[in-house]
């Protein structure tokens, strides 16, 4: 598989800069296994090193950019609804082949790669998006090259972007934006960590990290300029793009001064950190109880 991926992102560098005779066969074929590849789960366009250092596969978000050049738009027809579009919707939910790691489910016979993944019509999955084993999508939206974690719950009118990284066993509350990336080719996408919880409308764009376990209020809104205010001891400590694993996090703001005056500016607060000590979802219950959060 190795060798299959070095010479699919050899390829791929090459092709980038072409501007004519991108529908060659042998383009397109690059291209298009590059994207099968993002939709069964085999690649990811972030990775990590053996120093746990953030990679950002730029050939895979290439390969996207030129899917998008060569597809042509077409009717998409699913039933009773019709879609006009480049982009074919996942189709894969049931019987999925070449993943490893996916058995099927007792009870149901003559279906191979049954995932337990349960898709709420209207949830929509772009073709080149990951849904992993037992995901729920309820009326939802994911784009291509997102990756949905096992076992997380993607609620009503919630946005994956493109390229959006969610992690295992994560809640993704009703009306949440989770920002997609695809240029700058360097640029990291929004990554959720396992565990977390993100609250009700809330907003994380511009490669904001949330890590493992964190707890987002409802409306928080969270960008790579954003600060994030630690108001948990004497002196606040703020920082930026990063909410630190099992934070307890809500709206806030802070006054800023302007030539017409002084006003006041959005800002996201920690306010204490989630038990490590006790099973997930006790945690979850008692800290949304204790500070009060509104999900």
């Amino acid at each position: 598989m190795e060798k299959i991926l070095f010479n699919l992102k050899k390829n791929i560098d090459s092709y980038w800069n072409m501007k004519d005779n991108l529908n060659h066969c042998d383009i397109k074929f690059t291209v298009e296994k590059v994207i099968e590849y993002l939709d069964k789960g085999k690649i990811r366009v972030i990775s990590y090193s053996e120093e746990k250092k953030l990679i950002i596969n730029e050939w895979i978000k290439k390969a996207i950019l030129i899917y998008f050049k060569i597809k042509k738009p077409k009717l998409i027809e699913f039933g009773s609804l019709k879609f006009f579009d480049k982009i074919p919707l996942k189709k894969n939910y049931i019987g999925v082949r070449g993943v490893r790691g996916v058995r099927g489910v007792r009870g149901v016979r003559g279906v191979r790669g049954v995932r337990g993944v349960r898709v709420v019509p209207t949830a929509i999955a772009r073709y080149g998006s990951y849904i992993s084993k037992n995901v729920i999508l309820m009326p939802s939206y994911v784009n291509i090259g997102a990756f949905i974690g096992k076992e997380s719950m993607i609620d009503t009118w919630a946005t994956i972007g493109s390229c959006a990284q969610i992690g295992e066993r994560v809640h993704i509350s009703g009306g949440v934006g989770i920002g997609g990336v695809l240029e700058p080719l360097q640029s990291s996408p929004v990554i959720i960590g396992n565990n977390a919880f993100i609250g009700s409308r809330c907003i994380i764009v511009e490669g904001v990290i949330v890590e493992e376990e964190a707890v987002l209020g409802a409306n928080v809104v969270i960008t790579s300029s954003t600060k994030i205010i630690d108001v948990t001891n004497d002196k606040s400590i703020i920082s930026k793009g990063l909410i630190p694993k099992r934070s307890v996090v809500i709206p806030g703001s802070y006054p800023k001064k302007f030539k017409s005056g002084t006003y006041y500016v959005p800002c996201a607060l920690i306010i204490g950190k989630r038990k490590e000590s006790t099973d997930k979802k006790t945690s979850l219950n008692q800290v949304l109880r204790e500070y009060k959060i509104s999900v």
